[in-house]
């Protein structure tokens, strides 16, 4: 049965609440939602608390995440095949800038050699990933809470980041909820480079 193999949580904001909500129902997933704006660090840092508790692998998604179909069932064969590594479904365009074109050459050479993953050495995207569950205490106690969630999430986790090459979610990109430090305007697209 799949709900003893993996389970989901939906890190939402309180703006977003109906997407929040309907995107929990459609996969099952449990929600946290930011009622006050305390940003995208502490919501994650809840979400991984909350899976930390459970006795299987979890997977988090961000409110914006677009699963494609049959999505539960293309993210169990990820969980079992990679139990230690930090997976993330989500590879997209557009932001982080500084990574686009590394990712472009890893998905070339993985398509050289029929590779369905890449690997880079820091998380680069919240939108959908899942931490194994022997490393979430490590990965909470070792938590920034002042950097952006993802990186915060990649820099706790301090080892390389598994990308499928085919995204399992793509990215809404409306506008962001999130204010950035750098006070900068995120106006890049921010989709999949390819979903599955």
């Amino acid at each position: 049965m799949v709900a003893a193999q993996v389970r989901f949580v939906v890190v939402g904001h309180h703006s977003r609440r109906q997407q929040a909500d309907s995107l929990a129902s459609h996969i099952g997933a449990h929600l946290v939602i930011d009622e006050d704006n305390h940003g995208a660090n502490w919501n994650h840092r809840r979400a991984l608390e909350w899976a930390a508790e459970q006795s299987c692998r979890v997977v988090v998604l961000e409110d914006d995440a677009l699963p494609v179909p049959w999505f539960i069932n293309k993210v169990i064969p990820w969980l079992n095949g990679k139990p230690d590594d930090l997976i993330s479904f989500y590879l997209g365009t557009g932001r982080p800038p500084q990574y686009q074109a590394q990712i472009a050459e890893r998905l070339i050479a993985a398509d050289r050699t029929r590779a369905d993953y890449i690997i880079l050495p820091q998380l680069i995207h919240g939108v959908c990933y899942s931490v194994p569950p022997q490393h979430l205490p490590r990965v909470l106690e070792r938590w920034d809470s002042n950097k952006p969630a993802d990186f915060a999430l990649g820099d706790a986790w301090g080892a390389p980041v598994v990308y499928p090459c085919w995204s399992l979610v793509d990215h809404a990109d409306g506008e962001p909820v999130e204010r950035h430090p750098d006070g900068e305007a995120r106006t890049e697209r921010r989709r999949a480079w390819r979903v599955s």
